[in-house]
């Protein structure tokens, strides 16, 4: 009950505010907020109540197709970091969309996709898990074409296109896990190779990486995200940091660790082809990233390169990789919403999209451009912040394998930490030391010169506090998802 609580609750929330209209914008406000609150409450209680406890098949469709639901390591990591977030998110944007209109619609989905995403975490087996992975996309394609002009309706049309084409090839996957296993999900996999050639399944996981790794942004799956910038900031920080392109990470370890398992991946060549994108993709990311000049585009390239530092970690097919895959998921969660909210920020006050326009902007927004200095300075792996530790770790697990691509590995990650410390410190010397003596700054409107209202300067001032304790305390995080994940 505490699952179904935790999944159902907000989708019913959201379906009924466009029906039940709370008066005014207030009582909308205070609507949100609870119901983000209480979600996260009930999330966090079934991951307390239900961990380690058995799958709870909800509803028998045949003999090794069920809807089953269960809170196991992988699950308490992911569903911990959502439900966190999700509730400072929905702050943010009470603000933000004040300005933007259609608060009804947006929040009616922006909770649903809360519940749906829990859905996933929670998810026994691959059946259930792929049908929630479906419904994400189907409660976040309004979000993103939410402004409805040209371009809006486009990046809807391309966020289908690559969201529909890699569930095909996850299909394909999902069949063969049915088929010559249980469907379940058990750390170690559950397949067994009998019946079939071994080529054919590992063409079948190739496939299933490759779907599944569309919403995880891996090359050539990646061009959606970027063109999903277009929509308001709230969503495209749940969308780069936290709901969606974390919902392909984690089907994707579903697949690899739970469902094929390592022992059949290790040293073949499939897990040298997705080793051979992943690190591309690393490398790619980050140079278009200096290359963008649009400032929600340019983080949204950064995602796409450290969304494949999880995936490098997750494919070295080892202990010490997956943990240090997963760390870097949560600290990379934290960083890139706070950087997202801080250009949002920009846009909402500002209306400044492009990095040359923020050129003396730091000291107008002292609290925006503080907060995306320090988890800046995360990213980009500087100790003893977040970043550093993660990055540590998957250069090691990379390193480990002995193989000319874990060489690769380590070296890609060096490449794209560099990269980062350009294309994000080029952002924060321009805010605070402009080039010019008389900087852009002075052709802002006065009352646009401030930081924003409490309601967007509290998450960012809560999740860059945050990002910094984590890097203090990174080993004891790591310690953490090994027991979560291993015991």
């Amino acid at each position: 009950m505490w699952i179904m609580l935790a999944v159902l609750f907000p989708i019913l929330s959201g379906g009924m505010l466009p029906i039940w209209k709370p008066r005014g914008r207030r009582g909308r406000q205070h609507y949100v907020l609870f119901v983000s609150c209480m979600t996260a409450v009930l999330s966090l209680t079934a991951i307390s109540e239900m961990k380690g406890a058995e799958a709870v098949v909800l509803v028998h469709l045949g003999e090794r197709l069920s809807v089953a639901f269960q809170v196991d390591g992988l699950g308490c990591v992911f569903g911990t970091m959502v439900s966190l977030l999700w509730p400072l998110a929905c702050l943010y944007a009470l603000e933000y969309m004040s300005r933007e209109g259609g608060e009804d619609r947006f929040f009616s989905f922006y909770l649903a996709a809360f519940g749906v995403t829990l859905g996933v975490a929670f998810s026994a087996n691959i059946l259930t898990m792929y049908f929630f992975y479906e419904l994400l996309t189907l409660v976040t394609l309004p979000l993103v074409m939410h402004g409805m002009d040209g371009k809006a309706r486009y990046a809807g049309r391309v966020y289908l296109v690559y969201s529909m084409s890699g569930a095909a090839l996850g299909f394909i996957a999902m069949v063969f896990l049915l088929q010559y296993g249980s469907g379940m999900f058990r750390l170690g996999g559950t397949l067994i190779s009998e019946g079939t050639s071994l080529d054919t399944l590992l063409v079948a996981y190739v496939l299933g990486f490759f779907g599944f790794g569309v919403k995880a942004a891996v090359f050539p799956g990646h061009k959606w995200l970027l063109r999903a910038s277009v929509a308001p900031t709230p969503v495209t920080a749940l969308l780069h940091a936290v709901a969606v392109v974390k919902a392909g990470v984690f089907a994707v370890v579903r697949l690899t660790w739970y469902g094929f398992g390592p022992d059949i991946l290790r040293g073949t060549w499939a897990q040298d082809l997705v080793l051979a994108a992943i690190l591309f993709t690393i490398v790619f990311g980050s140079s278009k990233a200096l290359q963008t000049k649009h400032l929600k585009r340019r983080l949204a390239w950064s995602t796409i390169s450290n969304l494949s530092y999880v995936l490098l970690g997750v494919m070295t097919l080892s202990t010490a990789g997956l943990v240090a895959g997963m760390t870097h998921m949560v600290f990379h969660a934290v960083l890139k919403i706070t950087l997202f909210f801080g250009v949002g920020a920009v846009h909402y006050k500002m209306h400044r999209d492009f990095v040359p326009d923020i050129e003396g902007c730091g000291p107008l927004m002292p609290v925006v451009f503080s907060t995306f200095t320090v988890t800046a300075l995360g990213l980009m792996g500087v100790p003893p912040l977040a970043g550093f530790t993660s990055k540590w770790l998957l250069a090691t697990s990379s390193v480990a394998l002995g193989t000319p691509l874990g060489y690769l590995g380590g070296a890609a990650l060096i490449a794209s930490a560099i990269l980062t410390a350009l294309y994000l410190m080029q952002i924060v010397m321009l805010a605070f030391f402009p080039r010019q003596h008389r900087a852009i700054s002075v052709r802002i409107p006065r009352q646009a010169r401030r930081d924003p209202g409490v309601r967007m300067t509290i998450p960012l001032v809560v999740l860059a506090l945050a990002s910094v304790i984590l890097g203090l305390m990174a080993q004891e995080v790591y310690l953490g998802i090994s027991r979560l994940l291993f015991l």
